[in-house]
């Protein structure tokens, strides 16, 4: 059984919100500090964008098409990867 569905709107919202606007501040910070930032971004911030429109759809499944929209939807594996570690979003290259 779904504790979510047990819980009203309030209940979630008295549970949840301190936690969920914690989170939306610190992306405003973060959003403030890239603005300042001198350079060309790169492929993350039109990920960054992308997922955050998602939020404005107002659909359910936000939390599935922030994180589609941030992942690698080909099926095929790639011959080599470029570098060792994750970096958080998927950037389009011309073989896909």
């Amino acid at each position: 059984m779904n504790l979510f569905l047990l819980m009203t709107r309030q209940q979630i919202l008295d549970l949840y919100f301190m936690d969920a606007r914690s989170k939306l501040i610190d992306i405003a910070a973060f959003l403030d500090r890239v603005d300042r930032g001198e350079g060309e971004p790169d492929f993350r911030l039109d990920a960054f964008r992308k997922a955050l429109a998602e939020l404005h759809r107002g659909e359910p499944e936000r939390a599935k098409g922030v994180l589609m929209s941030l992942s690698d939807p080909t099926d095929r594996p790639i011959a080599n990867a470029h570098g060792k570690g994750a970096v958080g979003a998927w950037k389009m290259t011309n073989d896909e």
